[in-house]
């Protein structure tokens, strides 16, 4: 990483809280094909695969950490919101991230702020989609609280991350900048979601072991092999649930 990312990565506190940037080679990727086919999509494809029956649809969308915004479209296509809000703590969200959100089918908004401290009213959202950015987030249990704060009773969230192992492996730390301290296992990440009121049943949790996460890199599949049962989990994926209290809901309603 050089001095200038160093810098670049200080600055990026002006939002709130803290957060480490990705390297100069972590943006580019995060801009390619590959990253919206294999990681974002396969993702997404799983998520929706978890996500409880509802009537009503998903009309207003939080995106947690949009980044470049290659989720805009993908969101916009799957659950044809009436606004997708598009949330990362960078100051260059604009520049990033805009000429997606122009581009996108649906109306997207951007907003710059952090996510442990998001500046949005409660309950303001129906869906909250969170893809690999909860490993660069130094407040992350703030950052779920804040999740739960703003989608309205009922909402969903859809989390998907990557592990501890995953992060701390080598080839993501030599490629890749993130807090390394913070890092947490899947049954770690479950508990963290869990702990900030949001309901999670086991059917609703995901854990792949896709070829681009493991220590072989899919060698031992690739020559049949097969996948490990016996194993340390790359990826989470999990929808939770903002449950309805009567609380609520006015008296008499």
């Amino acid at each position: 990483m050089t001095p200038a990312d160093l810098t670049a990565a200080t600055q990026r506190q002006d939002c709130g809280a803290p957060f480490v940037e990705e390297t100069r080679f972590g943006n580019w990727f995060l801009k390619t094909d590959t990253w919206r086919i294999n990681v974002l999509c396969r993702a997404l494809d799983d998520l929706q695969r978890l996500m409880p029956e509802r009537t009503g649809g998903y009309p207003r969308i939080l995106d947690v950490g949009c980044g470049y915004g290659l989720s805009f479209a993908e969101l916009s296509r799957r659950f044809s919101p009436d606004l997708i809000v598009g949330l990362d703590a960078d100051p260059r969200l604009n520049a990033r991230a805009g000429a997606a959100a122009a581009s996108c089918a649906g109306q997207v908004r951007l907003h710059a702020a952090n996510a442990a401290r998001m500046d949005v009213p409660d309950g303001e959202f129906d869906l909250v989609f969170c893809h690999q950015t909860f490993h660069h987030l130094v407040e992350q249990e703030a950052a779920m609280a804040e999740f739960h704060r703003v989608l309205k009773p009922g909402g969903l969230l859809l989390f998907a991350e990557s592990t501890r192992r995953y992060i701390h492996s080598l080839p993501i730390r030599l490629l890749f900048r993130h807090p390394m301290d913070v890092q947490k296992t899947a049954e770690e990440y479950i508990a963290v979601v869990r702990g900030a009121g949001f309901v999670v049943p086991d059917e609703q949790v995901s854990l792949p072991y896709l070829w681009w996460s493991r220590p072989d890199v899919g060698l031992l599949e690739w020559i049949g092999l097969g996948v490990p049962e016996r194993r340390v989990e790359t990826l989470v994926n999990l929808v939770g649930v903002r449950p309805v209290k009567a609380s609520d809901y006015p008296v008499g309603c």
